[in-house]
């Protein structure tokens, strides 16, 4: 038999048994989508513009907590620590009292921001039309679709404020200690899964329901916080250990990784919600038709056409 034919009845035969197996056929059909979309591109695109905005939004964090914390070294104290815990290759920059309050930074912040930030909301806006296969006249046009992405920006920036103060409750000691450390536990998770529900259906041209978009959204939230855990451990036992020069390609090279990463669950989790809401499973690993016969919303589509 040769391998061409070997392979043909292998795959096959995991067909089959995927369709028989509703977990594994979903799994398979949101892949598959993803694959079909190009969804990888579009994730490349959201990283590239992610890691762009990243070094702005640390700015305007600073700048605006050197405004709010300015006499509280104490409070400075517990944020720096945990800027150091994640971020050690930056530990010899920060100490208490170099948070401090400018102007001029946080100008130079909101605009690179601002700059950057737009491209990661259209970016996002154009992956999320795309995957719920929005028509270009049923798209927002410019002016509307700049006011979602500022909206999704504020949100944005919102989050990540109340998540490094949700941070620093881990530090705090006393009686209830453990329960400001759950709490700055599980606020991240809270946070992540109330950033996703708001951006899957600000980011969406088709009107979409809570209930649509509550699964992706909580895979996402999911997700996410693990990445950020990931991220954490990598640059405290990666970053942290590599000499100066090498810790400055670890520290690049691994924010580049997990922005993509990053993207990519996003747009799973947003492929998630397609695949539930229009029945799109099972489906065959050839073709478009789904695997037990039925078949899916975009295959009829391509028949009646």
């Amino acid at each position: 038999m040769r391998p061409t034919e070997l392979a043909g009845r292998a795959l096959a035969a995991f067909d089959g048994f995927q369709a028989r197996h509703k977990a594994l056929a979903f799994a398979v059909a949101v892949a598959k989508k993803f694959g079909e979309d190009r969804a990888g591109s579009m994730a490349a695109l959201i990283a590239y513009y992610g890691f762009f905005a990243l070094f702005p939004l640390l700015l305007i964090l600073v700048t605006v907590l050197g405004f709010v914390l300015q006499g509280h070294p104490a409070l400075q104290a517990s944020i720096l620590a945990t800027a150091k815990r994640d971020f050690p290759s930056f530990a010899d920059y920060l100490k208490v009292g170099s948070i401090t309050g400018s102007g001029l930074a946080l100008g130079t912040g909101v605009i690179a921001a601002l700059w950057a930030g737009l491209g990661v909301a259209g970016a996002a806006q154009q992956a999320m039309n795309t995957i719920w296969e929005v028509p270009r006249e049923g798209q927002p046009d410019m002016w509307k679709s700049r006011l979602r992405s500022l909206s999704l920006l504020g949100t944005l920036g919102t989050t990540l404020v109340l998540s490094t103060a949700a941070s620093a409750l881990n530090g705090i000691g006393g009686t209830f200690a453990p329960l400001f450390t759950l709490a700055g536990t599980l606020a991240p998770l809270i946070l992540n899964f109330a950033l996703y529900l708001f951006a899957f259906r600000l980011l969406t041209a088709e009107p979409l329901s809570w209930k649509d978009i509550f699964p992706g959204a909580a895979l996402g939230a999911v997700a996410w916080t693990l990445l950020q855990w990931l991220g954490g451990y990598y640059t405290r036992h990666v970053v942290a250990h590599a000499s100066h020069v090498y810790g400055t390609f670890a520290v690049v090279i691994g924010l580049l990784a997990w922005l993509h990463l990053g993207a990519q669950v996003t747009l799973y989790a947003a492929e998630t919600n397609t695949v539930l809401r229009r029945h799109m499973w099972p489906r065959r690993l050839r073709g478009e038709e789904a695997a037990a016969g039925t078949p899916g919303p975009r295959a009829q589509a391509i028949g009646e056409g």
